[in-house]
C-alpha cells in the first residue's frame, strides 16, 4: 500500500491548526449571533409572554454579530443586535446582560410592552427599556420595584377619554405618546391620576383633574389624534 509521508512542513501546518483550534473558547460560533430554536446555547424568555429565544450569557461568536449596532457607553464599547448585548473581547463577541443606562436607537425586534405607575416600558431578554425625550433615544433601565409581579402587558384605562390615532400612529408611538403627554399634563398641573388621590388635597382634586384632563387632551390632539 502506498502511505504518502507529511513533510516537516505540513507537519507544522497541522499543529499550528490544532493549537488554535484548541484555543478557542469552548461555546464560540461562527454564526453571526444566530442560533437554532431551542439549541444547548439558548434559552426561552417567556416573561410577559414574551415568547423569544436568546443566546445564554456567555455565549461567544466570532468576531462582531451581523447588523449590530456599536453602544458607547461608561467609557466601554457593546454591541447590541436583536434584543442582545454582547462585550468585545479579543477577536469575538461574549453576550452579557444589558447595561443599565445605556442608550439605543431603537428597540429590540421582539419586545413586550410592559406597564407599570401609567408608564409604559419594552421589556426584551431580562432587560427593561423607557422612552427617554431628553435623549431622544431607549434607555436601559433598572425594573421598577414592583414590576416583576404587577406589571401587565394590558393598557391602563384612558381615564374617560378616548383617544384615536388620525394618523395611524404605531402602538409603540402611541404608548410613547400617551406617556409623555400624561407627564406634561402632571408637569402643569400638579395632578397625577396614576396615584391615590392624584396627589393633591381632596378639597382640589375634581378641579386638579379637570385641569389634568384638558392638559393631557391638548397634548394628545397636537400629536394628531382625536380625543372624546
Amino acid at each position: 500500500m502506498f502511505q504518502r509521508n507529511l513533510t516537516p512542513l505540513r507537519v507544522l501546518g497541522v499543529i499550528v491548526v490544532a493549537t488554535l483550534a484548541a484555543s478557542l473558547p469552548a461555546n464560540a460560533r461562527d454564526d453571526g449571533g444566530r442560533g437554532g430554536r431551542g439549541a444547548p446555547h439558548m434559552h426561552f424568555d417567556n416573561h410577559f409572554s414574551h415568547g423569544q429565544y436568546y443566546h445564554d450569557s456567555g455565549y461567544s461568536v466570532r468576531g462582531i454579530p451581523r447588523g449590530a449596532y456599536n453602544i458607547h457607553h461608561g467609557g466601554g464599547s457593546y454591541y447590541y443586535h436583536g434584543g442582545e448585548w454582547y462585550r468585545p473581547h479579543g477577536g469575538f463577541s461574549i453576550v452579557i446582560g444589558a447595561p443599565i443606562g445605556a442608550f439605543v436607537p431603537v428597540l429590540p425586534p421582539y419586545y413586550s410592552t410592559v406597564w407599570w405607575g401609567g408608564a409604559p416600558y419594552y421589556y426584551a431578554n431580562d432587560a427593561y427599556y423607557s422612552w427617554s425625550p431628553r435623549a431622544n433615544e431607549y434607555e436601559v433601565v433598572s425594573p421598577p420595584a414592583g414590576i416583576e409581579t404587577g406589571g401587565t402587558t394590558a393598557a391602563p384605562p384612558a381615564d374617560s377619554i378616548y383617544v384615536y390615532p388620525k394618523s395611524g400612529q404605531s402602538s409603540e408611538q402611541q404608548a410613547k405618546d400617551r406617556y409623555e403627554c400624561h407627564h406634561s399634563a402632571v408637569l402643569a398641573t400638579s395632578y397625577d391620576p396614576t396615584v391615590s388621590g392624584g396627589g393633591v388635597s381632596p378639597d382640589n382634586a375634581a378641579s386638579k383633574r379637570s385641569d389634568y384632563m384638558r392638559a393631557d387632551a391638548a397634548c394628545l390632539e397636537a400629536r394628531g389624534y382625536s380625543v372624546k
